[in-house]
C-alpha cells in the first residue's frame, strides 16, 4: 500500500481542502500517514497571501525530501495555480496541479511514473465547479467548506486569479456535508470560504438562509463563523445569531485600513462609516460578542497621517482583537502599479504597533469578561501539562490537563488573567447537549 502524507500552508479552507483530499487517498487505498514520517508521496497545499509563498514551499520541498529522498512531491493550492512555471523548477518538485486539477490528484499520480515534471494547469477562468469539503482530525473542531473563489477583485489580492470566480452548492447540499460532520466526534464546526457572505451568488440564495438550515443541523453543538465583509454582513444574520442557540457570538470582520481614502485605492466594497455601523449593530444585540479585524499596513501610498487615522480609528472601536498584515506586493495586482511604495522598516513599525494595540484590546476584552460564567470546548494537552479551550465568544482559557473534559463542553467561571495571557478558570459543570 502506498504511503502518502500532506501538508498545509495558509488558510482554514486550504486545511479542509487538504482533509477532504486526504479522505480521497484513504478510500484509493492509499496509507495516510504524518509528513513527519517517510512517505512515498508528500502533497503541499500552499498559500499566496504573502510574499514568503515561495520560500516556504521550498523549506516544506527539503523536509519532504530529507524524509524520504526517493519520494515524489507535488504542489498544489493557490500558489501552484498562481506560478506553476516557477515552482516546477524546484529542485524536488515533481508535479504542480492547478485550482481545478488538485480535487483530482488520485487520478494524476500516475502522470508521475510516465514522466518526470508534470504540470497541470488551466485557465483559472475553467475553474467553475464548487467541490464541498471538511476537515478531520481535530476532534474538538472542523472546518467547514461552504464557499469558494471571489468576484470582488480588490486591488492588493490574487485570490481571484488563484481560485476563480465565486461560488457555492445549494444550500440543501451544504446541509448534508454538515450532517456528515455532524456523524463525527466534532462539536464545533467553523463555516469556511474565500468570501463566505457571498454564498449562493450562483444559486439565489443567501448566506442567511445558509445560517438558519444550519442552525438546524443535530450534532453540532457550536457553528463559528469564521470572516465575513463587512458589506456582507446584514442585520438580519446578526440578529439571527444573537437568538441561536448554536451559532456563537464571534465575527471577524475585515477591515484592512481605517482611512477611506487608502479603502478607496484598495477598491473595498464599503467605507469606515459602514464598518462602525456594523460592529454598533453586533455589539447592540450580543454585548459579548467578541469582534475580530483584518488590517494591512504600509498599502502603496499609505502616509504617516493615513496609518495614524487607522491607529485611532481602531483605538475608539468596540473591537476585541486584531490580526496585522504588512502589505505584500503581489504579481498582476493593480496595487502593484501604484506610486508610495512604503519602506519595509516602516511597514513594520506599523504592524508592531498595532499588534501592541491588538493585545490591549485582547487583555480589555478578557478583563470585562472576570467574573462571568461561560461555556468553553477544551482540546487536548500542551507540553505544560496545561489543557485549552475557548469560551463562545473566543475568550482563551487555560485549566491543569483532565483527561475527561477533552472536547467537553464544559460551563466555567471567569477568574483571572494568566502570565501567559489566558484566563484562568474554575470549573463548573459540564454542559447538557
Amino acid at each position: 500500500m502506498p504511503s502518502i502524507a500532506f501538508y498545509t500552508l495558509g488558510c482554514k479552507l486550504n486545511f479542509s481542502e487538504t482533509s477532504t483530499i486526504g479522505r480521497q487517498a484513504k478510500s484509493e487505498g492509499f496509507d495516510v500517514i504524518d509528513f513527519n514520517e517517510s512517505a512515498d508521496i508528500y502533497v503541499i497545499n500552499t498559500c499566496s497571501v504573502t510574499e514568503n509563498a515561495d520560500k516556504k514551499c521550498r523549506r516544506v520541498v527539503k523536509e519532504a525530501k530529507k524524509k524520504n529522498a526517493e519520494s515524489s512531491v507535488v504542489i498544489i493550492g493557490c500558489y501552484a495555480q498562481l506560478k506553476p512555471k516557477e515552482i516546477i523548477n524546484i529542485d524536488g518538485v515533481d508535479m504542480v496541479l492547478g485550482a481545478a486539477e488538485k480535487f483530482n490528484l488520485m487520478e494524476h499520480l500516475n502522470k508521475i511514473k510516465e514522466q518526470k515534471k508534470v504540470v497541470l494547469n488551466a485557465n483559472i477562468k475553467e475553474t467553475n465547479v464548487f467541490i464541498p469539503g471538511f476537515s478531520v482530525g481535530d476532534r474538538t473542531r472542523s472546518f467547514l467548506k461552504v464557499q469558494d473563489g471571489c468576484d470582488y477583485f480588490c486591488s492588493f489580492c490574487t485570490i481571484p486569479l488563484a481560485r476563480g470566480k465565486s461560488r457555492s452548492n445549494t444550500v440543501a447540499e451544504t446541509i448534508k456535508v454538515a450532517e456528515e460532520v455532524a456523524q463525527t466526534e466534532v462539536k464545533e464546526v467553523v463555516l469556511t470560504g474565500v468570501n463566505i457572505g457571498d454564498f449562493g451568488v450562483d444559486t439565489d440564495e443567501t448566506f442567511y438562509d445558509l445560517v438558519c438550515e444550519l442552525d438546524k443541523v443535530d450534532g453540532v453543538e457550536r457553528f463559528r463563523i469564521s470572516s465575513i465583509e463587512p458589506n456582507l454582513l446584514e442585520n438580519r444574520i446578526i440578529e439571527f445569531v444573537g437568538k441561536s442557540k448554536r451559532f456563537v457570538p464571534h465575527f471577524h470582520v475585515p477591515l484592512q485600513s481605517g482611512s477611506n481614502e487608502i479603502l478607496t485605492k484598495m477598491r473595498r466594497k464599503y467605507l469606515r462609516e459602514l464598518y462602525v455601523d456594523r460592529v454598533d449593530a453586533i455589539k447592540s444585540v450580543m454585548p459579548d460578542a467578541c469582534i475580530g479585524v483584518d488590517v494591512i499596513v504600509g498599502f502603496p501610498g499609505e502616509t504617516e497621517e493615513h496609518f495614524l487615522e487607522t491607529y485611532n480609528f481602531l483605538k475608539e472601536l468596540n473591537i476585541s482583537y486584531l490580526h496585522v498584515f504588512p502589505y505584500s506586493e503581489r504579481a498582476n495586482t493593480t496595487a502593484k502599479k501604484l506610486a508610495g511604495k512604503v519602506p519595509q522598516n516602516v511597514k513594520n513599525e506599523r504592524a508592531h504597533m498595532l499588534r501592541i494595540l491588538s493585545e490591549k484590546k485582547r487583555m480589555a476584552f478578557y478583563q470585562e469578561h472576570l467574573g462571568k460564567t461561560k461555556t468553553v470546548l477544551f482540546e487536548g494537552e500542551d507540553k505544560e501539562g496545561l489543557m485549552h479551550g475557548f469560551t463562545e465568544n473566543y475568550v482563551k482559557v487555560a485549566v491543569p490537563f483532565d483527561a475527561s473534559l477533552v472536547n467537553q463542553l464544559v460551563e466555567v467561571e471567569l477568574e483571572a488573567i494568566r502570565n501567559d495571557g489566558c484566563v484562568a478558570v474554575k470549573v463548573l459543570e459540564g454542559v447538557d447537549v
